[in-house]
């Protein structure tokens, strides 16, 4: 299969270089890396492959636009982040198929993303002129106390190769709205949307230097030294709960304000009072979204014991009826896994859980021939201790157990180290109030199986990470509280 000619046409349009001081330049010793299509495993293009003194001349260039960007007026922040998300819109279509070739998801779903992912530019930019303090008499009634809120300063930001709009534009957004600075550095897998974003950026008329860019083969040895430069102020990262919790060690030395967006195990609890149709329709969005790959992607379907067996029938159905392909193709509603390494990954997770008794109900095998495809796949009888259970499984695969009452419910949902996102479904308005009280997540969909929204805070609890992205939480994360007395006179 070969790249069709409006897309070589829009790739040969995608900056190649290193975004620096406003600037698109070649890294180091003008290294390359190739980004590939993995519906087909063809090279799309070669970018720039920075160094470690590359991802330093990026921290020079924040610093150095720090200062003037915070004395910025907010309003002047929100107008062009405003201005960015119109541009998106404008060239959303480009956009869509960007990401569809970089990452593979069907088209129609990259479509989701760009009005997923704009809605944190515009968010955020109406966020920005809302930012405030307060003030009033202490409680002594000897002055006046006074709380600011200021930018935390030059942002080291990580993002995943999954999502690579929504994830770029979730932490720029805010960032660029307090009043901060930032150092990008997206997936090596899928960096070529977080190009093209940064060029509607510089079109929008944002300053230089106050977001660069910094694509790499060789993530630590880039981030190493941007975290330990003492002028950082701030890391986000979204990606696996292990490199998290390494970047939090690093970030412990200069005690860097962090938010870690890590893994997640997400329950979905079907009862035996639920609408089964409502169920398999909430089943369908949060297990196959984006292939299986997304952190609040359903991972263990905990369905009642009188329910289960309709449940899988009806899913299996759907299941059987979905289409694999290219994500450019017409009517196909699953793309490609990321690499071969995640097909094997899937694959192993599928093994393991039928070799201790699991059914096969459909699907599980890798594609053969060309590109890293997974069949959507539906095992149930899932026994206790399969690896598929405790894992991040981050492909298309249900994987079914069994629960007889609420409590064996909850302690079945809630026996994982992860906390991100929960599902439940009940036509019981009180079962529903008690599982959101229950459950330990910092998500939950309660008959629903898509949550995210610009507006909502994201983020999770126990090892799914720190801090929250999106809503009226999101920008304070890149914010600090300053309180000032003033004495009566």
């Amino acid at each position: 299969m070969t790249t069709a000619p409006h897309e070589t046409e829009l790739l040969s349009r995608i900056p190649n270089r290193l975004f620096i001081g406003g600037e698109w330049v070649a890294g180091e010793g003008e290294k390359t890396l190739d980004v590939f299509d993995p519906a087909t495993g063809q090279r799309l293009v070669s970018i720039a492959d920075a160094s470690p003194a590359d991802g330093l001349r990026a921290l020079d260039a924040a610093v150095a636009a720090a200062e003037e960007w915070a004395a910025t007026p907010p309003r002047v922040r929100g107008e062009i982040l405003r201005r960015t998300f119109d541009l998106l819109q404008e060239r959303r279509d480009e956009a869509a198929l960007l990401m569809t070739l970089e990452m593979g998801k069907p088209l129609a779903e990259a479509q989701g993303e760009v009005t997923y992912g704009g809605e944190f530019l515009r968010w955020f930019s109406e966020e920005a002129v809302r930012i405030t303090g307060r003030y009033g008499d202490n409680p002594e009634g000897t002055g006046q106390m006074v709380v600011s809120q200021r930018p935390v300063g030059p942002c080291f930001l990580i993002t995943p190769w999954n999502f690579p709009l929504a994830m770029a534009t979730r932490k720029i957004g805010p960032a660029l709205a307090a009043g901060c600075t930032v150092v990008v550095k997206p997936a090596a897998l899928t960096p070529l949307t977080t190009l093209f974003l940064t060029g509607l950026f510089e079109e929008a008329g944002l300053p230089k230097g106050v977001l660069n860019v910094v694509t790499t083969s060789a993530s630590a040895k880039l981030s190493d030294p941007i975290i330990a430069d003492p002028r950082l102020r701030k890391l986000s990262f979204t990606g696996s709960t292990p490199v998290g919790k390494a970047l939090m060690k690093q970030a412990a030395d200069n005690v860097l304000r962090t938010s870690m967006e890590l893994g997640g195990n997400a329950p979905f609890v079907v009862f035996d009072d639920a609408d089964l149709d409502k169920a398999v329709d909430g089943a369908m969005a949060a297990k196959f979204r984006n292939i299986g790959q997304a952190c609040t992607a359903a991972n263990r379907f905990i369905v009642h014991s009188a329910v289960a067996k309709a449940f899988a029938d009806k899913l299996a159905e759907r299941v059987r009826a979905m289409r694999i392909g290219r994500g450019t193709d017409e009517g196909v509603t699953i793309g490609p896994l990321i690499d071969d390494k995640a097909v094997a990954k899937t694959g192993e997770l599928v093994d393991d859980a039928v070799e201790r008794g699991a059914t096969l109900v459909v699907g599980g095998h890798a594609l053969e021939g060309a590109g890293s495809f997974f069949e959507p796949t539906v095992v149930t009888g899932v026994p206790f201790g399969s690896d598929i259970l405790r894992e991040e499984i981050f492909g298309p695969v249900v994987s079914i157990v069994e629960f007889d009452d609420e409590a064996e419910a909850v302690r079945l949902a809630n026996d994982t180290e992860y906390g991100l996102v929960s599902y439940v479904f009940t036509e019981s308005l009180a079962r529903g109030q008690r599982m959101i009280k229950a459950l330990d997540t910092g998500m939950m969909g309660l008959n629903v199986g898509v949550l995210s929204n610009a507006a909502a805070p994201f983020g999770g609890v126990k090892q799914s990470g720190l801090g929250r992205e999106g809503g009226a939480e999101g920008i304070h994360e890149y914010l600090s509280t300053k309180y000032t007395l003033i004495p009566n006179s």
